[in-house]
C-alpha cells in the first residue's frame, strides 16, 4: 500500500507503476484590479499588455477569496514519465492549497494558519493617493467581519468594512519612486505646521494639540478632523484653510502670518505640496488637511516601509511590491470614493507619535536582499539574480519576475525547473524542497520565514 507521501513523492506502488510526482512549479494567472487611482501604464508595461487609458491599480497573486490567482502546472520532469499531474483547467491557487495542504505549505505552517495561504503579494501602481486608512488588529478584524455576517452583509457588497476576519500588516518595498504617509509626527511638529493656517477646523485641532500634547492630543485633533466631512461647512472651511496653505507655500522663505505665541514656525514645502495635491484630488475632503499630522515618506526602489495593523497611513504615488497577510480589511476615513467608516477607523487606529515603521534587513551580498517585518505570516527576498541564487527552501513561495529573465531550479518531490520572464509569476510548493535562481533578472520571493 501506498503512503499519501509516497504518492508525492513517486515512490513504486505495489499495484502498479510508479506513481506521477506532482509539479514542482505553478503558474500564476493573476487578478488586476482596476482601482481609480491606479496608473495607466506601469502594470500594463510589467505584463507587457498595451495600455489602454484604463487604470490598474494592483496585481494580486495568492490565494485570498476575493481574486484568488488561478494555477496551471509546469515545470519539466524526466522525458520518460509523460504528463505531469496537477490542477485541473480553472483550478485556483486555494483549491491547490486546499487539495494538499501538507505539500502546498509544509506541516509548520499548517499547524500555525491552517489549509490557506497565509500572505498575499501584490505589485501595486499608484498615479493619485490611496484612502487615508487603517488595518485592522486579529480581534478586531473578527469581531466586525462576524458582526456583518450577522448582519447580512454580501462579502463583496461595497457597504462593507470588513471583508474577512484576518488582520492586515504589510509592508512596501519601492520599485520606482514611491511616496507615502505614514504615522502620527510628534505632536509638536503638528502644531507647527498647522500653525497660520486659516480655518475653524485647523484652528480647533491645534487648541487640541495646544492643550494636551500628548498622544490623547494627537487622537483628539485626528478625531475632530475626521467627524468634520459631516459638517454642513466643511467644503467651504477647508477652502480657506487650502488657500492659506497655498499662500504659505508660494511666499519667499521665513514670510507669512503671525506665529502662535510659544509656537515655533518651521514650515515644509513638501508638507505644504502634499496638502494642496491632496485637496486637488478630493476637494472638501479634511484628508488632505490630515497629511499634516503624519509623516511623511519617500522610498528610493528598493528602500522600504512597514504598515503594523492600526497604523494610519495613506499611500501617495509609484509602484511598489507590496506583501501582506492575506486579508483585504480596509478601514477607510477620506481620500476616496469607496466607503468611509470613520467610528470602526477610530476604534482600530493607533495614535501613537514616531517615525513611520521599517521592516529589519539583511544582505547577505547574494545579490538578494531579505525584508524582515515583525510578523510571522510574510517576509520577502528581493533583488538580482546574477549567475545561482539560492531562494528560501521551505514553505509556500510566490516567486515574481520583475525584470530580466532567470531560472528556477527545485530539489524536492519530483525535480523540475521553469522559465520565468518580466511579469510572470509561480508558485512553489514546500514539497519541491529547495530552490535555486539562476540566470540575469530581478525578482520578488514571498515567504513565510
Amino acid at each position: 500500500m501506498t503512503s499519501a507521501a509516497d504518492e508525492r513523492s513517486g515512490k513504486a506502488s505495489v499495484d502498479g507503476p510508479p506513481a506521477a510526482r506532482p509539479p514542482a512549479f505553478y503558474r500564476l494567472e493573476n487578478t488586476v484590479q482596476p482601482y481609480d487611482w491606479g496608473s495607466t501604464s506601469a502594470i500594463q508595461d510589467l505584463l507587457g499588455a498595451e495600455p489602454d487609458g484604463r487604470p490598474a491599480a494592483e496585481l494580486w497573486m495568492g490565494a485570498h477569496p476575493l481574486a484568488p490567482s488561478r494555477v496551471v502546472p509546469d515545470g519539466a520532469g524526466r522525458p520518460d514519465e509523460g504528463p505531469r499531474p496537477g490542477a485541473a483547467a480553472g483550478t485556483t491557487l486555494a483549491d491547490l492549497v486546499r487539495a494538499d495542504p501538507v505539500g502546498a505549505l509544509g506541516r509548520r505552517v499548517l499547524d500555525q494558519y491552517g489549509p490557506r495561504l497565509p500572505f498575499l503579494l501584490k505589485v501595486l501602481a499608484a498615479e493619485r493617493a490611496l484612502s487615508l486608512q487603517v488595518h485592522p488588529h486579529p480581534h478586531r478584524a473578527r469581531e466586525g467581519f462576524n458582526r456583518e455576517n450577522r448582519e447580512g452583509v454580501a462579502r463583496d457588497s461595497p457597504l462593507r468594512s470588513f471583508h474577512d476576519d484576518q488582520h492586515k500588516p504589510e509592508m512596501v518595498v519601492a520599485v520606482s519612486r514611491f511616496e507615502g504617509l505614514s504615522g502620527f509626527r510628534r505632536p509638536a511638529r503638528i502644531l507647527e505646521l498647522l500653525d497660520g493656517l486659516d480655518g475653524d477646523l485647523v484652528a480647533r485641532m491645534r487648541a487640541a494639540l495646544l492643550a494636551r500634547p500628548t498622544e490623547a492630543g494627537v487622537r483628539e485633533a485626528f478625531t475632530l478632523a475626521l467627524h468634520a466631512r459631516s459638517e454642513p461647512d466643511v467644503a467651504a472651511d477647508l477652502a480657506r484653510t487650502v488657500a492659506s496653505v497655498r499662500a504659505r507655500a508660494e511666499a519667499p522663505t521665513g514670510a507669512g502670518a503671525e506665529a502662535t505665541p510659544g509656537v515655533p514656525r518651521r514650515t515644509s514645502r513638501r508638507a505644504d505640496a502634499t496638502v494642496l495635491t491632496l485637496a486637488e484630488q478630493h476637494p472638501g475632503d479634511p484628508g488632505a488637511v490630515v497629511s499634516l499630522m503624519l509623516n511623511r515618506v519617500t522610498l528610493a526602489p528598493g528602500e522600504s516601509m512597514f504598515v503594523p495593523s492600526g497604523h494610519v497611513h495613506a499611500y501617495l504615488s509609484g509602484c511598489a511590491v507590496e506583501v501582506m497577510a492575506s486579508s483585504d480589511n480596509v478601514l477607510r476615513a477620506g481620500l476616496t470614493s469607496k466607503l468611509v467608516d470613520v467610528d470602526a477607523l477610530l476604534e482600530c487606529a493607533t495614535c501613537t507619535p514616531g517615525p513611520a515603521a521599517r521592516p529589519r534587513l539583511v544582505d547577505d551580498g547574494s545579490g538578494l536582499v531579505t525584508y524582515r517585518p515583525p510578523v510571522a505570516e510574510f517576509a520577502l527576498r528581493a533583488g538580482t539574480v546574477t549567475g545561482a541564487v539560492s531562494l528560501p527552501d521551505a514553505g509556500p513561495r510566490v516567486v515574481l519576475c520583475l525584470d530580466g529573465a532567470v531560472t528556477l531550479e527545485g530539489s524536492g518531490e519530483g525535480p523540475a525547473e521553469t522559465r520565468l520572464a518580466r511579469g510572470e509569476s509561480v508558485f512553489v510548493p514546500h514539497a519541491s524542497g529547495a530552490v535555486v535562481a539562476r540566470g540575469d533578472g530581478r525578482v520578488v520571493v514571498a515567504y513565510v520565514p
